[in-house]
């Protein structure tokens, strides 16, 4: 009778003992729910391409794809129209890889102090030219593409087919800042505003010359191509006649000089040669 109940007494702590510990391991209460809660996605932006510090953003570099939201760094930028527009532009502050996810604290935006500064090479100034809808190539200039400067100029005085001269009086310079609003639509599709102004990367003594340049004439801007070979272009001027056979072949006007000549306060002759 004894060992039968010490058996009974056994089988019932052994089987408490089982309980016990299939309930601690068992998920309940707030650590099931959790358990069971799927982890939360958040859509945003991200590099679309390597970039190397000191790169200006273009809308291109710029993409987006669903993270894990405990697995995104301090600063992250979500997906939304007025944060691409935002980063248009912006300076990347270190190297980013294909699908890196872009922090604010990464980024430093034309309108924050010390942009400029910042962006520019050491010995290069910031020179800022006027521009229309024309001669800033439609509004489709952006920081980070590289430019010509054309030079246009009348000559009235050299004859019809000298009426007008075009020249490249600056090659290859890299835009740094425009005044060019973007804003990204769901559809992707670019609706621009031509820049007023747009800001050039140049040494000191090419300052001077764009001064210079535009007070002669009016400037405007082609936009180079990306992947860099050897110019097939010849320096010099062209000229009205060389673009228009009509001017070329039309006489050119005599130049006539004028000399005066004052022969007392109230006796003056004119002679033109």
């Amino acid at each position: 009778m004894i060992l039968r109940v010490a058996l009974l007494a056994m089988i019932a702590c052994g089987l408490a003992g089982f309980g016990t510990i299939v309930w601690m391991v068992m998920p309940h209460g707030d650590a099931a729910v959790a358990a069971t809660s799927p982890v939360t996605k958040i859509k945003v932006l991200v590099a679309t391409r390597p970039l190397r510090p000191g790169s200006l953003l273009k809308s291109d570099d710029v993409g987006a794809r669903e993270v894990d939201e405990d697995k995104l760094p301090a600063g992250y930028i979500a997906d939304e129209t007025n944060a691409r527009r935002g980063l248009v532009g912006g300076m990347i502050r270190r190297t980013l890889t294909l699908g890196d996810v872009i922090s604010s604290a990464e980024v430093l935006r034309p309108g924050d102090h010390g942009f400029l500064a910042a962006v520019l090479r050491p010995g290069f100034r910031a020179v800022t030219v006027a521009v229309d809808a024309v001669s800033g190539t439609a509004g489709l200039i952006w920081p980070g593409d590289r430019v010509d400067v054309i030079l246009t100029q009348s000559m009235d005085e050299l004859g019809a087919g000298r009426k007008f001269a075009a020249e490249t009086v600056l090659r290859d310079v890299r835009v740094i800042a425009t005044d060019q609003q973007l804003v990204q639509g769901a559809t992707g599709v670019l609706d621009t505003v031509p820049a007023r102004t747009i800001t050039l990367e140049v040494s000191g003594q090419t300052a001077e010359m764009v001064q210079v340049a535009t007070r002669l004439g009016k400037l405007s801007l082609a936009v180079r191509s990306a992947e860099y070979g050897p110019s097939v272009d010849k320096d010099g001027t062209t000229w009205a006649g060389d673009v228009s056979g009509a001017l070329a072949a039309s006489p050119n006007r005599p130049v006539i000089s004028t000399l005066k000549v004052h022969g007392g306060a109230t006796d003056s002759k004119e002679y033109k040669f």
